[in-house]
């Protein structure tokens, strides 16, 4: 648990982490716990984020929501860019903004990068949106056109150019955006009151919910919906398609995987991203681990530390 100053503390907006790696049980976990304490959940998933993308995210359906608010999900069009700096600073503003309402805001996710960047207070050296600017760039772009646009990018920060495909111009704009209004990168201290409960079970369990995870996303329609992204002219380079459980399946359309084996490959993949969620959160200040063996335990665990937090 975090505090501030005693004389700050009392003002300050109060937020509940429920973190874990992937396929622990976080999302249920945070439901009932909104459910409970009036809350709102945000997600910090970073592929959640984008539309469309659905079944290999494992974003929650209306019915798994049971009627909870959720913020951050659906917020992005596929081939839009959104980085860390987005995050930090649409959360806080829904952070805030549920604290008003006299709810308890519940952060839930597995993307580590976005969580260290909000609760440690982290400036990417972001900077807000700039319409005018975003206007003049696009109208650079389709009078000469992507290339000329990527080369002003280049001309201003080569490295940041070379990590952004020429023809994705609204990345380009926003790189260009950051180069033109962004400031240093800065740590500063969160401005809010903390609780974060990190989910875990045994490494062999959590393996074998991660490949269960797997085949019954095949089982869904994973490879159809990837499959109607790219009929959609989404392109496999935009930031969601690269994500794990869909870069792999692009492999499979592309004729470089057998469908078995893509699915072997995600489930590879899942496990060795859930590996790093694991050595990620030991890095983050003030976890409290909490063992999900039985769920209903675990909530309860979390259920009554959360009132304490609450009433002091």
């Amino acid at each position: 648990m975090r505090f501030c100053r005693l004389n700050d503390w009392r003002n300050m907006d109060k937020v509940v982490f429920i973190l874990g790696a992937t396929g622990v049980g976080k999302s249920e976990i945070g439901v009932k716990l909104a459910k409970q304490f009036d809350g709102e959940i945000i997600s910090s998933d970073s592929v959640q984020i984008f539309k469309g993308f659905d079944i290999g995210s494992a974003k929650v359906t209306e019915n798994e929501m049971q009627g909870v608010i959720h913020h951050c999900i659906d917020i992005c069009q596929p081939e839009e860019y959104f980085s860390v700096f987005d995050f930090v600073e649409l959360t806080k503003k829904k952070i805030a903004e549920i604290n008003a309402k006299g709810k308890l805001p519940i952060v839930v996710g597995g993307t580590g990068l976005y969580i260290k960047a909000l609760i440690e207070g982290y400036n990417f050296g972001g900077t807000d949106k700039h319409d005018k600017f975003r206007a003049e760039m696009q109208k650079y772009a389709e009078s000469e056109g992507a290339d000329k646009l990527w080369q002003l990018l280049f001309d201003k920060n080569r490295e940041m150019a070379e990590k952004i495909e020429k023809n994705n111009v609204k990345r380009v704009i926003r790189a260009l955006e950051l180069c033109e209004f962004g400031e240093e990168q800065t740590k500063t201290q969160a401005d809010f009151n903390y609780l974060i409960f990190a989910l875990n079970i045994d490494r062999a369990i959590l393996y074998d919910r991660i490949n269960k995870r797997v085949d019954l996303m095949v089982k869904q329609g994973l490879f159809e919906e990837v499959e109607k992204l790219l009929q959609r002219g989404i392109s496999e380079n935009c930031q969601p398609m690269k994500a794990i459980g869909y870069k792999e399946i692009v492999e499979f359309f592309k004729g470089n995987y057998s469908k078995g084996e893509a699915i072997e490959i995600v489930k590879q993949h899942s496990r060795n991203y859930a590996k790093r969620q694991l050595t990620f959160l030991r890095g983050i200040n003030d976890v409290q681990y909490v063992d999900a063996s039985d769920r209903g335990i675990a909530f309860k665990k979390i259920e009554a530390k959360i009132k304490i937090f609450l009433q002091q």
